[in-house]
């Protein structure tokens, strides 16, 4: 994605002194992701790295302002809006007092077991609804009241946050920083869940068939994109995989998750296994990195998570496959697997297992697309009564 974003610039006139420079920054990202166990982009990833870069180093206003403007073309790239030439930019830290508080509460959240990832998006949700506390007046977080936290509530535009806003005003009312407990004030908002996108089992045997296996580039990719489409795994993961979480004589691939670092331990299927070998034994670069997947020209380094959505992308052309409306990256695969499994009785504790997932309730979701099972508890509509009928067959207002 950022290569295309760059071509797009460039098509537009950009000098290539801008280009670099949004390259050199863009490019901090993904190192980010990989940290945080984060397998796919999205625009508040590009905000919450924003926001963590900002915390971490002192910036110039001019700095901060490149940071964002390159973050903010990416972010519109992504999300297929037009280019737009300016921006208003904002400075995102608040004033002292208040980072102070927030920074006790962030504190609380680690010693509560929060990742690092967690915490920042957290700490976003929580300054947005802060900086509306402060333009309707609040001169400090001590004097917090009803008026402010009310107003706020209503002003800001992610209402997803709201919930994270009520803990943080608990926690305030805890330590006796404000003098009442106002997250009682904060209304309940409830987060629609998107349907998962996922492809059909002839769509995922096409993408497969569509890798090039005689070649070295085509090996490679075969073997890695096989992780996806057939084990579900993430492409942090998968870019990360070492020979020595490889057991080819127990046929498991045993590894730890970066986003929860808990060990997974996953069956070396039959066709993953004679790829892996193929790609390992007769084309993978003889050189002392223990990383499987390694870039075919030098220096041969790990492949990163770009490497695998630049070949998802690739392959799902090569195959033809309709990906009008439709994310189209490595995730994907992950929740295809575990939509064609729910749909053939797989018991969800089982998915959950094979995916690696913590929460108990992380699978449930993809029951939505199990649609012959649904039609099983579908109710037959009542034939209309009463004053409904009446009024159905033309007898006036009901």
């Amino acid at each position: 994605m950022l290569d295309e974003l760059l071509h797009d610039l460039e098509d537009k006139s950009y000098t290539e002194l801008t280009l670099v420079n949004y390259r050199r920054t863009l490019r901090k990202i993904e190192p980010f992701m990989i940290e945080h166990g984060i397998d796919a982009y999205t625009p508040e990833i590009g905000m919450q790295y924003y926001e963590t870069y900002l915390v971490e180093n002192e910036l110039e206003d001019a700095r901060q302002k490149a940071m964002f403007t390159a973050i903010r073309r990416l972010n519109d790239f992504y999300s297929g809006m037009e280019y737009r030439i300016q921006q208003k930019h904002k400075i995102t830290l608040l004033p002292s007092n208040y980072e102070h508080a927030l920074g006790m509460y962030a504190t609380e959240c680690a010693g509560a077991g929060n990742k690092d990832i967690t915490i920042e998006s957290k700490k976003r949700f929580i300054r947005s609804f802060l900086r509306e506390c402060i333009t309707f007046g609040c001169p400090d977080i001590q004097s917090l009241n009803a008026s402010y936290v009310t107003r706020a509530c209503l002003a800001v535009e992610n209402k997803d946050g709201l919930a994270v806003v009520m803990v943080f005003l608990k926690f305030l009312s805890i330590r006796g920083t404000t003098k009442s407990d106002l997250s009682t004030l904060v209304p309940r908002y409830r987060r629609s869940m998107d349907i998962p996108v996922t492809y059909s089992e002839e769509d995922i045997l096409r993408f497969e068939a569509a890798i090039n296996r005689m070649s070295d580039v085509g090996k490679r990719d075969y073997a890695m994109l096989l992780l996806a489409t057939r084990l579900g795994m993430r492409s942090g993961d998968i870019a990360k995989l070492s020979l020595y979480e490889l057991d080819f004589e127990h046929e498991e691939i045993c590894f730890k998750q970066q986003k929860n670092g808990e060990m997974l331990h996953l069956p070396m299927l039959p066709e993953v296994g004679k790829a892996l070998a193929d790609y390992i034994n007769n084309v993978r670069p003889r050189v002392a990195s223990k990383t499987v997947f390694l870039r075919h020209k030098a220096p041969y380094q790990g492949i990163t998570t770009s490497v695998l959505r630049f070949a998802t992308s690739k392959y799902f052309c090569l195959a033809s496959i309709d990906m009008s409306g439709k994310k189209h990256g490595p995730h994907a695969f992950r929740s295809s697997l575990a939509s064609s499994m729910v749909n053939d009785n797989v018991p969800y504790e089982a998915v959950r297992t094979i995916l690696g997932h913590s929460d108990p309730d992380a699978i449930k979701h993809y029951a939505k697309l199990n649609i012959e099972k649904l039609r099983e508890c579908a109710i037959e509509v009542p034939e209309p009564a009463g004053s409904f009928k009446a009024f159905l067959d033309g007898g006036g207002q009901s």
